[in-house]
């Protein structure tokens, strides 16, 4: 994927990984469009580019309501008049057992991590195969690759991500449309402050996993550097990677050391 002069539109854009992405392609002379529930924040970020004389835009709309994405999607692509990639962070993760969480957050995470997503990959694809080319991106987890305490509703929303795009990627080969799974292990974001509870409140807690995470630059440029090549899975961390190396070959040994690990939170 080459960036300068493509029209990139970011989800989940006011914090975190998404923001990063912002500021990094933003160097790389892409046009921003930038979608988050929280307006404020995007104006911000939307005046720090201008300094820079980088064009944005900012489409402010809360995805948990997904039943108007399609129409979210269509205005995303009028500001510009295309779209060439869309790089999907938004997402919010679970601090719970399984036996302890309530239906309803379960649903709430379904709602943003998978469904959301999937409304508007389904949306925008079309517009890809009008114009045959096309970037889809959706930042997933190592969570979406292996179970872990506390994260049973966050881990099966990503887990089904995987499985749509993957399914995506074998009916598209071949075409000009390049489909990206991104799975970070620990990054320094406040992801685990924002994740909610068993009983759907926000956690409020930073983990000590969070706190020794990769820096969200090192991150986003990890993730510049795949899209570049169009990989298909790009694999962020080095201790998750070990992780899922012993899960894949020593089971028992993955759930003990899982076990321990996890529940310390």
């Amino acid at each position: 994927m080459h960036f300068k002069g493509k029209v990139i539109w970011i989800t989940g854009a006011s914090s975190g990984i998404g923001k990063e992405l912002v500021y990094q392609l933003a160097k790389l002379e892409t046009i921003i469009i930038m979608t988050s529930r929280n307006r404020a924040a995007l104006e911000l970020i939307q005046k720090d580019l201008q300094v820079q004389g980088v064009t944005s835009h900012v489409l402010a709309y809360d995805l948990m309501n997904i039943e108007v994405i399609p129409q979210l999607v269509e205005k995303a692509i009028s500001l510009v008049g295309k779209i060439d990639a869309v790089i999907q962070c938004a997402g919010i993760s679970q601090r719970s057992l399984g036996e302890e969480t309530d239906f309803s957050v379960y649903q709430k995470l379904m709602q943003l991590n998978y469904f959301a997503p999937v409304a508007i990959s389904q949306s925008i694809l079309t517009h890809f195969k009008k114009n045959n080319s096309g970037n889809l991106i959706v930042i997933s987890s190592v969570a979406g690759l292996i179970g872990f305490p506390l994260r049973s509703g966050y881990a099966a929303s990503k887990h089904a991500i995987k499985g749509y795009l993957e399914t995506l990627q074998t009916e598209l080969f071949g075409s000009n449309i390049n489909i990206t799974l991104v799975f970070p292990g620990r990054i320094d974001t406040a992801i685990s402050k924002n994740a909610l509870t068993g009983k759907g409140i926000q956690a409020g807690v930073e983990d000590a996993n969070n706190e020794v995470g990769m820096s969200v630059q090192k991150c986003a440029l990890q993730i510049i550097k795949g899209l570049k090549t169009n990989k298909k899975a790009i694999y962020i961390g080095k201790p998750e990677r070990l992780l899922f190396w012993i899960w894949w070959f020593f089971p028992r040994l993955y759930l003990k050391i899982a076990h321990k690990t996890g529940l310390k939170e």
